[in-house]
């Protein structure tokens, strides 16, 4: 095989969660008295960490989001998750293949570690995840597009970054892994294929059923 891990990114990759996390944070902060679409929540928010909203806002309006907003934006969205969120089209079993085939696999996410198991535990993901395969931004300080992430998942399953294949569905996540020196596809389910070519991907796909012939060519 050319590669020896898996590196998944969770929102809109393992999960389809992006619609309804957007959705909500859009609303909110439309209630707050900071106009905002899902659109503009899509394009300044999508695969970033949490602290992005937070500067987004005071750079544009020169506004302070209320205390507890991260805590309330998060109540929102689990609630919605709780009704709503479902995996993303052929998660399980491409998961359930990849440990069948023994392929090393994890995941690096930009949100916290609470909000990608609860994800998980939704979507019945969580059978495929044990702790030591999830990575959050939490872990070292700063999400992407940074590298920190993925170098941090990498040496922590023992893997050389350039034997890494990341499988990302935003601007941010591709810039990431291609600063860590390792190969990524984007997803285009959602994301325009220009912007993540225009990231630097190695590769696009849009059907999960596609990730095992990837592992290979």
């Amino acid at each position: 095989m050319r590669y020896d891990l898996v590196i998944f990114d969770n929102d809109g990759v393992l999960v389809d969660s992006e619609p309804i996390s957007n959705r909500v944070l859009a609303e909110y902060l439309t209630e707050l008295g900071h106009p905002t679409t899902i659109e503009d929540s899509y394009r300044d928010f999508m695969g970033c960490a949490a602290h992005t909203v937070h500067d987004v806002i005071g750079e544009r309006y020169g506004a302070t989001l209320p205390d507890g907003f991260d805590e309330l934006f998060h109540a929102r969205v689990f609630a919605a998750f709780e009704a709503e969120l479902t995996p993303v089209r052929g998660a399980d079993a491409l998961l359930a293949g990849l440990r069948e085939r023994g392929v090393a696999y994890c995941v690096a996410s930009s949100a916290h570690h609470t909000w990608i198991r609860t994800a998980h535990r939704l979507t019945g993901l969580d059978r495929h995840f044990t702790d030591e395969l999830v990575f959050s931004a939490q872990d070292v300080g700063v999400g992407k597009p940074a590298p920190d992430l993925f170098l941090h998942a990498a040496a922590a399953m023992g893997v050389a970054p350039e034997r890494c294949l990341v499988l990302e569905d935003s601007r941010n996540g591709v810039l990431a892994a291609r600063a860590a020196g390792m190969d990524v596809h984007g997803y285009a389910a959602l994301t325009d294929p220009a912007k993540l070519t225009a990231a630097g991907v190695t590769g696009l796909f849009t059907d999960l059923a596609a990730v095992p012939a990837l592992l290979a060519n």
